[in-house]
């Protein structure tokens, strides 16, 4: 088993919210807290959310993690 990692990340919006819930929807697991931080360029606030999965078969670079 490998365990694979991501980190998703999007504007304070209802984006934010249906990107998290559909790698929920895909097996992926919350892994820590979510953060949130100020873009002063943009003005704007930005949350992100570690996610953890676990698949079979080696790691390799070349993996497309969204589609797991």
């Amino acid at each position: 088993m490998t365990t694979l990692y991501r980190l998703l990340t999007e504007d304070d919006s209802s984006a934010f919210c249906h990107k998290v819930s559909a790698a929920l929807a895909k097996g992926w697991e919350l892994y820590g807290d979510p953060t949130y931080a100020f873009d002063s360029a943009r003005g704007v606030m930005r949350c992100g959310q570690a996610v953890i999965k676990q698949v079979e078969g080696p790691y390799t670079p070349e993996m497309k993690l969204g589609d797991h």
